[in-house]
């Protein structure tokens, strides 16, 4: 038995913030908005988690007027879900997403968010896919003035 989830987030890039992207600060000038750390990638791994899950998306379960999740760490947010994933009886068998940003550069911090996630979701690196693209100056991303990402996951029965 498997499971297959889709997951996409977008935050408004914005001064004063550090850009957290997959558990990974990465220097640049701005940062993402948003209620908790605003980490895009992680939040569209979220969802795609709970879509495969059939249970919702992140503003159900982790909503923007919940005081408890304010600047929280998305990579406890990936923890809490993972325990769900769990609980119903699967594990993480891929993951593959992508990070829409003009800038800043994210090739030299990919492998670093790819072993932090990997370590939350309890699988090999190898299993955790992260590529960062750009729009080609189109669109929001591309007028730099937020950073979007996709995710798919499959997830398989674990054996008991």
């Amino acid at each position: 038995m498997f499971r297959v989830g889709f997951g996409y987030d977008a935050h408004r890039l914005i001064e004063g913030r550090a850009l957290v992207l997959g558990g990974v600060r990465v220097p640049y000038p701005l940062g993402l908005e948003g209620h908790s750390d605003a980490d895009v990638l992680i939040h569209s791994i979220v969802d795609a988690l709970l879509g495969a899950l059939c249970r919702g998306d992140i503003g159900q379960h982790f909503p923007d007027s919940d005081p408890a999740y304010k600047n929280a760490d998305s990579l406890v947010i990936l923890e809490k879900v993972m325990i769900w994933v769990k609980e119903e009886g699967y594990r993480v068998n891929q993951i593959d997403s992508t990070i829409v940003a003009e800038k800043p550069r994210l090739a030299p911090h990919i492998p670093a968010m790819r072993e932090k996630l990997s370590g939350v979701l309890q699988v090999l690196p190898g299993r955790v896919s992260v590529k960062a693209k750009t729009s080609e100056k189109m669109g929001f991303c591309g007028r730099e003035e937020g950073i979007e990402a996709y995710a798919i996951v499959s997830l398989t029965k674990q054996e008991t």
